[in-house]
């Protein structure tokens, strides 16, 4: 008998926060982003909240323009090992650009994660879309968009490979026969490809989840060709409860076209809900995250999908200069094309864009019945499996899990405990065969 569907949910680890004017909150911690200390108290609430995963955001490329969290903050790897240490049950999933790192190297680190974590861990595969990237890494030229998600594909044929050089049973420690390990279960990639050539081995064994599990947040076609060919979940925004409906129809009939189970991709919007014990105390703190945010900093937080563009050369009360959005489209052209589909629809100003963007209302601003409702409307209504949360302001982690997380459980569609030890049990994901251990016994 198969289970009833239930929520996931995850959070994002974002110090200061994703934008401008978080860290001038009175009770926001400016070092926040480099100090162990936040991440792991905001671990262990998520993870009392039973919470699916925890997720760390990257980029490599920051301007004097950058927000103060993207300015100054952990490698994601590192501080995702950490956590390791100072949770049990929560999945660590971290962001690794495939445009400027190796595929043996990455395929380490993340099965490093994955042993120290007990089967925890988690790739966030992105191809970067700030060209800027490139000066960083010794290229004069950012890879164009379509070949970025070609060398996403090969790259990650290579690194699920590596994860795949010992099969489970190959280290056998037979201390009386004097043998470490079966070197008939030990296998070489010898991947020869159109940006690779990596022979492997791994040096490092499956772990007890077999293989990390990989996240994806392209939304464009290519990137929604790749998350539903090879992503077990997949970050999405959505404005509106009939487009992230219409997004999951979509995904889940492309996953379906490849052959895959729709129902082992996991589609997850963002929300970064507001919660009061009332409504009108809900409506209060929202007013304050407004307020956080200057217009200055609002068209900086604009500027970073369209490739850095300098908005403030335009009258903000005048229209959105629709010229930027071909600056956005070797950058981040899923966002470039919601802003930009947002502002013919509604008849924008560069100024009423840019506050939109930096302080998105959504749908989830309310007391904690209310927030559950909305939650609980986008699953069942099949717009979402579950959701990443945003922390809107200092304290909201605590409001949800203490206030929302009961009403969801007394609810019957949010987990009151953990399934089991690894992340993909608790996401309800498959084990992965291991290839060269399905290979034989498909023969046989």
């Amino acid at each position: 008998m198969s289970q009833p569907r239930q929520l996931k949910l995850g959070f994002i680890l974002h110090g200061v926060g994703p934008g401008w004017g978080d860290w001038r909150h009175r009770d926001a911690q400016p070092s926040a982003s480099t100090d162990f200390q936040f991440y792991k108290r905001q671990a262990q609430v998520a993870e009392a909240g039973k919470f699916d995963f925890l997720f760390v955001a990257d980029s490599v490329y920051i301007t004097e323009k950058s927000s103060p969290h993207y300015l100054n903050r952990f490698e994601p790897l590192t501080i995702l090992s950490a956590l390791a240490g100072a949770t049990s049950n929560i999945g660590l999933v971290g962001t690794l650009t495939v445009s400027y790192s190796e595929p043996f190297n990455v395929a380490r680190q993340f099965s490093s994660l994955d042993h120290i974590s007990g089967g925890r861990a988690g790739w966030n595969v992105v191809t970067s879309w700030l060209e800027g990237s490139a000066a960083n890494y010794s290229r004069e030229k950012h890879y164009a968009h379509d070949v970025r998600y070609r060398l996403a594909g090969e790259y990650l044929d290579v690194v699920q490979g590596l994860w795949d050089s010992w099969e489970d049973d190959a280290l056998t420690f037979d201390k009386a026969g004097g043998e470490f390990f079966d070197p008939a279960k030990l296998h070489a990639l010898n991947h020869k490809g159109e940006f690779f050539s990596v022979k492997g081995p791994l040096n490092i064994s499956r772990s007890p989840q077999g293989q990390p599990v990989i996240f994806q947040a392209g939304a464009s076609e290519d990137g929604k060709a790749f998350a539903a060919k090879r992503a077990d979940a997949i970050f999405v925004s959505h404005e509106d409860l009939d487009a992230a409906q219409a997004y999951y129809k979509d995904i889940k009939a492309r996953a379906a076209a490849f052959g895959r189970d729709p129902d082992q991709l996991q589609v997850l919007p963002a929300a970064r809900p507001v919660v009061g014990k009332t409504a009108e105390e809900a409506e209060a703190l929202y007013k304050e995250l407004t307020e956080l945010v200057s217009l200055g900093n609002a068209l900086s937080m604009l500027a970073r999908p369209f490739n850095e563009y300098d908005f403030s050369q335009h009258d903000p009360d005048g229209p959105f200069p629709l010229e930027a959005a071909e600056f956005g489209a070797n950058s981040n052209q899923s966002a470039v094309n919601r802003i930009v589909a947002a502002v013919k629809e509604d008849s924008l100003t560069l100024r009423e864009t840019a506050l939109r963007f930096a302080t998105p209302r959504g749908h989830f601003v309310g007391a904690p019945e209310a927030v559950a409702d909305s939650l609980q409307a986008w699953f069942e209504g099949r717009a979402a499996d579950g959701f990443v949360l945003f922390e809107s302001l200092p304290g909201q982690l605590e409001a949800f899990v203490e206030l929302v997380v009961p009403i969801l459980q007394a609810r019957g569609v949010y987990r009151t405990d953990y399934e089991g030890t690894t992340f993909r049990e608790n996401l309800g994901l498959d084990f992965p065969v291991n290839r060269y251990a399905g290979a034989l016994a498909a023969a046989e």
